[in-house]
């Protein structure tokens, strides 16, 4: 897919109402995310709305893609920059995030909340990569691993090969000013424990307040089972998202298991493919980067 022209507005025709106008998103009282330069706001009824400074209009962009080809995420209205403030105008997901919910499920709701996950995860998987490990429009990839604060210095890619991908992740490692001899013993290791995984896409921060529940499932009291149909899931900020080595989602998501205070890690496993080894060492270069 390349990317698509900006500002982007949706069909009038698939709008629930008036897209709200600037005055009417900067002036909602029902406030999400409140940092110095980006917000995430509640406009009415229909609307969810990340505007600042600090947005990137790239995620709306991913969600354009995926609600394209049948990924359930929030449909896209519109994205668009004014006064140099950006602004992605999305559908309301009613509902709650699974980070609430998780402690009140069931074993049995979990199954199926997990189960609908793999499906979607899996989907995601079948989506091809124009070539490489990229962002959609064969652009540079935007995980926080490969940030390096100057524009001028940038090792996000695009990247043909996995060989180049691993060389980024040191030269982050390096930019820390961390130990030279560690930097050598990761370019010695990388060929050997993190080569022959393709791209696949991913997103990149599957976390349980990135996963929305529109609809709970209900106990069935008779047969003491979950309906399935009762529920459905979202997933929601893609702003890192595109084709990583097929280890980096559960990388990525058991770092964010954090202190492992309860069970998620294990359904996390049964979401999506387990990659124990590559874990581990991508654990250790992102700890050791961010500490």
């Amino acid at each position: 897919m390349s990317s698509i022209s900006l500002p982007y507005y949706a069909d009038p025709r698939e709008l629930p109402c008036s897209i709200p106008t600037r005055d009417q998103i900067e002036s909602s009282n029902n406030v999400l995310v409140n940092q110095s330069s980006r917000k995430v706001v509640v406009v009415g009824e229909h609307f969810i709305v990340k505007y600042g400074g600090a947005i990137d209009l790239f995620e709306g962009e991913n969600m354009v893609y995926l609600y394209e080809n049948s990924i359930p995420v929030p449909k896209i209205y519109a994205l668009f920059e004014e006064d140099s403030v950006k602004y992605i105008v999305m559908e309301r997901i009613s509902g709650d995030n699974l980070l609430t919910l998780w402690p009140a499920l069931s074993q049995s709701q979990k199954e199926i909340i997990t189960n609908k996950l793999k499906v979607i995860l899996n989907n995601l998987r079948s989506l091809p990569s124009p070539g490489g490990f990229c962002s959609i429009g064969n652009r540079p990839l935007e995980d926080g691993i490969f940030w390096m604060g100057n524009s001028k210095l940038q090792i996000n890619g695009p990247f043909t090969s996995e060989t180049e991908l691993n060389e980024a992740i040191v030269k982050k490692f390096i930019s820390h000013e961390l130990s030279e001899h560690k930097a050598a013993f990761y370019k010695r290791a990388f060929p050997y424990v993190l080569q022959g995984h393709p791209p696949v896409f991913t997103h990149g921060d599957i976390q349980r307040k990135n996963i929305m529940i529109s609809k709970m499932a209900v106990e069935d009291g008779e047969n003491n089972r979950d309906v399935e149909g009762s529920l459905e899931v979202v997933v929601v900020d893609w702003e890192t998202s595109g084709w990583y080595p097929s280890y980096w989602e559960y990388s990525k998501a058991m770092f964010a298991c954090g202190r492992w205070y309860d069970d998620w890690n294990f359904w996390v496993g049964k979401i999506m493919d387990e990659h124990f080894t590559e874990w581990a060492w991508v654990d250790m270069v992102m700890r050791e980067c961010w500490s």
